[in-house]
């Protein structure tokens, strides 16, 4: 038998799943759960790095001896380190204010079409470049992005993992490898970054436990886990954030697709995942917070089920509108925002998460036409993997509004691509596809089917991009 740790961190907080393989047959569960609660240090919002591997070190003396340990994590973010190889300061987080404005100083070294042409990737403010325009790297010696920052405290083996890298807007998806046009125009030294490894790697050993790179960016590993029968699916990795894709064989790198912002990066089977990062249950999560401090306590299970009581399609946000990205109190931002376009202006729990969350599918689905715009593919199901998928009625709505059947599941999608990957390191599944075909057999997948869908295709008269019709 292989035992297997995953760690899984998200915006919010990190868990420890331990898998057990053997006899062709993987079960897991988790072991240890623990918040993931950003500081304010030094004028900005970080990570607070010291604490989350105090839970992993917690989390290593509970699961007992292991086979292999993993990690995968958000993108973008990435630690510093000093010449001795220790921690500089604690990383800072990509909410952090400091790249407000930094993509039109960014568009004066290098525009914005060669950009996305050299990498790929949708011009975000959050992205690991800009974040570096506003990073003093005077005394750091080395850029470890946050998975791989995990692993290197365990190992002391540094590296970067693709799939991660293919997020910080200065890899060449055709090459693989540093952009060496982007390095240049922006003075960033290459050997800064630790050696590329593809995702599945063996990087070293943490007390005879082997310490694997996967893919390190959660997307990727819940990417990885996917239970798709063919190549006509697109999925949504959906949690705090939404990241709303397909599989290619080759990056898209055209004027359509950057303004259409669409990204690519690497899967860890080697294929392009081209998808949109949309802002995702954050809304939910930061408006149950605000509840919270009101004195109204919610469970998802509540806020759900009031929403479903709410009357449908009164009023839409753009949720990617930029008052909605800062923690604080969502639900007051999305009345001002009704009031502002002219709509009807949400009161109640229930009628503040129907627009939440009607909202988020009105997004997928221009998402989701667009990409079979720019693609040229015919989708005729969308897989929602991660904790979105316990949202049955998020599940529903975007049904109606793609009018195409969801396969909801698996929800542990994360820790199953990232168990999944360690098993293919070990040598106990030959490929990812082996892997995939196991997930369809242990996991259980909610069918969703579609009605209503000609209302959602006249919704677009009442709200597109933001904007009233």
């Amino acid at each position: 038998m292989k035992k297997l740790l995953a760690f899984d961190f998200g915006a919010s907080s990190g868990r420890a799943i331990l898998g057990e393989y053997e006899n062709g047959a993987l079960t897991y569960r988790e072991i240890h759960r623990f918040e993931n609660n950003p500081v304010e240090e030094n004028g900005h919002l970080r990570w607070n790095f010291p604490e989350l591997m105090r839970e992993v070190y917690q989390a290593l003396e509970m699961a007992g001896p292991v086979d292999s340990i993993a990690f995968d994590t958000w993108g973008v973010d990435f630690g510093l380190l000093d010449e001795n190889g220790n921690l500089l300061e604690k990383p800072v987080h990509y909410r952090d204010s400091r790249t407000q404005h930094t993509l039109e100083k960014a568009f004066s070294v290098m525009s914005a079409q060669d950009l996305y042409a050299a990498t790929g990737s949708q011009l975000m403010a959050i992205n690991t470049l800009f974040q570096l325009m506003e990073t003093d790297l005077s005394k750091a010696k080395q850029v470890l992005f946050m998975p791989d920052l995990f692993a290197y405290q365990l190992c002391k083996k540094a590296v970067c993992e693709q799939s991660i890298a293919s997020t910080s807007q200065m890899l060449d998806l055709q090459k693989k490898a540093w952009s060496e046009t982007v390095l240049s125009a922006f003075e960033i030294p290459k050997e800064i970054f630790a050696p590329l490894v593809q995702s599945g790697t063996v990087i070293g050993e943490y007390q005879g436990a082997k310490v694997v790179a996967v893919a390190g960016h959660d997307t990727q590993s819940a990417v990885a886990a996917m239970p798709a029968q063919n190549e006509n699916s697109a999925f949504l990795s959906c949690g705090t954030w939404s990241l709303f894709g397909c599989e290619l064989d080759a990056p898209v790198l055209t004027a359509q697709s950057r303004e259409a912002e669409m990204s690519n990066e690497l899967g860890a089977n080697g294929k392009i995942n081209y998808l949109k990062n949309i802002t995702g249950l954050w809304l939910i999560q930061e408006s149950r917070r605000q509840w919270k401090r009101e004195g109204k306590e919610y469970s998802f299970g509540e806020i759900a089920a009031m929403a479903e009581q709410a009357e449908p399609m009164k009023c839409f946000i753009d949720v990617n509108a930029p008052q909605f990205a800062a923690p604080g109190d969502v639900p007051e931002r999305i009345r001002e925002y009704c009031r502002e376009t002219g709509q009807f202006v949400p009161q109640s729990v229930g009628e503040a998460a129907r627009c939440i969350y009607e909202s988020l599918a009105w997004q997928y689905r221009e998402t989701f036409l667009e990409m079979q715009n720019i693609t040229g593919k015919r989708f005729e199901t969308l897989h929602i993997l991660g904790g979105g998928c316990q949202a049955a009625l998020l599940c529903q709505l975007t049904a109606d509004a793609l009018g195409v059947p969801v396969q909801a599941g698996p929800v542990e999608a994360t820790v199953l691509g990232n168990l999944l990957l360690q098993l293919k390191a070990l040598g106990e599944i030959d490929s990812l596809a082996e892997g995939r075909a196991m997930i369809q057999k242990i996991e259980t997948v909610t069918q969703y089917l579609p009605s209503n869908s000609e209302r959602w295709a006249s919704a677009g008269r009442f709200f597109r991009k933001g904007e009233l019709t």
